[in-house]
């Protein structure tokens, strides 16, 4: 930040942006005296079929100052009939990235359709380079994975719907 008090520098804030954006964080914010920059991404959910991934897109904001309440990542119309089951998600455990494969170029550890018993691995939550195996809640039938490969991931995102 500028030597000057309370004095916004716009390249400061500008590189902020960009290291949030370039490593995947959802905010970061910056205290220095009575001064405070927040510069977070808003995550947009949009409603998709069942076999269709859910598209998150990124944009970067400034707050000085007041922190502003983060938004809510369930901001998506209500599911409709003919959406999934979200009671049935697995969700995810933490912020990372979902690795539908245990390496690149693998098969996937599973596939719309496939039977799956409970405990067995359904994916991989990359977090902080550790690799989270992320286990079936129950037994039952994929019938629906909300995530890409390689997709960023938030707290509690449903994953993948088993019935």
């Amino acid at each position: 930040m500028t030597k000057e008090k309370n004095k916004l520098d716009p390249d400061f804030i500008r590189q902020l942006a960009e290291l949030v954006q370039s490593t995947d964080l959802t905010e970061i914010e910056v205290e220095q005296d009575d001064l405070r920059i927040r510069v977070a991404r808003e995550i947009v959910v949009q409603q998709a079929t069942i076999a269709a991934p859910i598209a998150s897109a990124p944009a970067a904001v400034a707050a000085p100052v007041a922190p502003s309440p983060a938004p809510a990542a369930d901001t998506a119309a209500p599911a409709s009939a003919a959406g999934p089951d979200l009671s049935n998600a697995v969700r995810s455990p933490m912020v990372g990235t979902a690795y539908m494969s245990p390496e690149p170029g693998a098969a996937a550890f599973v596939s719309v359709g496939d039977q799956v018993r409970e405990g067995q691995t359904l994916m991989i939550v990359e977090a902080m380079k550790t690799m989270n195996h992320i286990p079936a809640t129950k037994s039952g039938k994929i019938t629906a994975i909300m995530v890409e490969d390689a997709q960023p991931v938030e707290f509690d995102e449903p994953l993948i719907i088993i019935e």
